[in-house]
């Protein structure tokens, strides 16, 4: 399976982009006119928190698969899971 792929419950295959790009129209459009302030901060809070919490459930906690995993050093991601309270 191509890692840029996720199977839906119905088989319909769905890119991890589209799923983004879908939510992010779907989140502008709920907005309206209104301009979100640091944006980008909270994207990446958004993304990354769930993301991590995946990781640890599917590594069982190795930091080392995470990091191999995210292409990140073990460091960097030690700092990732202080900043949003997962380190144990």
């Amino acid at each position: 399976m191509n890692k840029k792929m996720v199977m839906a419950e119905d088989l319909e295959t769905i890119t991890l982009k589209q799923v983004v790009k879908d939510t992010l129209r779907n989140y502008f459009s709920n907005i309206g006119s209104e301009q979100p302030v640091d944006f980008y901060s909270i994207l990446l809070e958004e993304i990354e928190r769930p993301l991590l919490e995946v990781l640890i459930n599917h590594t069982h906690y190795n930091q080392v698969k995470m990091a191999n995993i995210l292409g990140i050093s073990r460091g960097t991601l030690r700092k990732k899971l202080k900043q949003y309270g997962m380190l144990d």
